[in-house]
């Protein structure tokens, strides 16, 4: 009876609690708290990549055709891009790599001064877990990501060969304007230069010495050896356009008429080849090396395979085919 008596007491409490909306809850695993959210990527998906550029300079045409090239690939990708002029000085390229590491960028494009004092830029970046990608001037470390860029010495023997076949002889006398020393288009393209005249013994050099790329400087350089050599001057070799270019400009404000040749094939040499002002150019192809700079950056950013060295080949512009360097880019 007692047991009954139980069960029916156990019954009613029950209803009593359905009736007031009550019923038990249901087990529940610290997993399932519903204080805790789903796991979330700390690193947006679409998150934009930055990649940060330091150019040896951005006060001639060559390196500002570079820089653009840069912005505009980026802005057509999403990517985030930012440039320095390093202002031909390593150090500067070194602070200015160290403030890129600071701000967090995802790759560096190193476009260096010098070819040995950059390699400390190469190292810092390099120990912070960010790859550096060279273009256009060498640098020596063994812990660059990647090298884009043009071979220097084959220029230098394109355009010592080039004055020997425009002159029809191989005795005459020249003078040379060379880069920044120690940079490495400087080093290899007077390497390709006396590679060309070893051949040809009887051409004698006058004189050697840097303009620093610059056409301002060669002019007052090129001023200077018209005065100590007067007719003796041939030839004028020349690393860069904008050193030829400012050459010319000495040897016509002089009234001579004295061949000159340079490297990169910029606007203002393309309008002298046609004038007749330069004979020749070679082209360097600025906005292939950055783009490609560029789209191997990316690529190490996202853990895929790049080569050491891309090459972009040299292109002679002549009287012959300038016209088709008019409205390249």
């Amino acid at each position: 009876m007692k047991k009954i008596l139980v069960i029916v007491l156990t019954a009613i409490m029950l209803l009593s609690l359905v009736a007031c909306g009550k019923t038990p809850a249901p087990s529940q695993s610290p997993s399932a708290s519903p204080t805790d959210k789903p796991t979330e990527s700390t690193q947006p998906a679409d998150k934009k990549i930055k990649i940060g550029a330091t150019f040896y300079s951005l006060q001639n045409e060559f390196t500002m055709r570079m820089d653009n090239a840069g912005k505009k690939y980026c802005k057509d990708n999403g990517i985030e891009y930012v440039s320095y002029d390093g202002n031909y000085d390593a150090a500067t390229q070194l602070a200015q790599v160290e403030t890129m590491i600071a701000d967090g960028v995802d790759a560096i494009i190193l476009n260096p001064h010098d070819a040995v004092a950059c390699a400390e830029a190469v190292k810092i970046a390099h120990d912070a877990g960010i790859p550096v990608v060279g273009v256009n001037t060498m640098v020596e470390s063994d812990l660059l990501t990647s090298y884009v860029g043009s071979q220097d010495v084959s220029a230098g023997e394109d355009i010592m060969q080039y004055m020997i076949d425009y002159l029809g002889k191989d005795e005459f006398n020249i003078v040379i304007i060379e880069g920044p020393m120690g940079q490495s288009a400087q080093l290899q393209r007077i390497e390709g230069i006396t590679n060309i005249m070893k051949k040809y013994p009887k051409i004698k050099e006058l004189a050697r010495n840097t303009a620093n790329w610059s056409r301002s400087e060669a002019m007052t350089l090129m001023e200077t050896w018209l005065t100590s050599f007067g007719d003796q001057i041939d030839a004028v070799i020349a690393e860069n356009d904008e050193m030829a270019l400012g050459a010319r400009q000495a040897i016509v404000a002089a009234g001579k008429n004295i061949p000159c040749i340079g490297i990169d094939g910029i606007k203002d040499a393309v309008a002298a080849i046609k004038s007749g002002d330069m004979i020749a150019s070679d082209f360097q192809n600025a906005e292939g090396q950055m783009t490609g700079a560029i789209e191997a950056a990316v690529k190490a950013v996202n853990g895929e395979t790049v080569e050491k060295f891309y090459w972009i080949p040299f292109e002679m512009i002549t009287p012959e085919n300038v016209s088709e360097y008019e409205n390249k880019y």
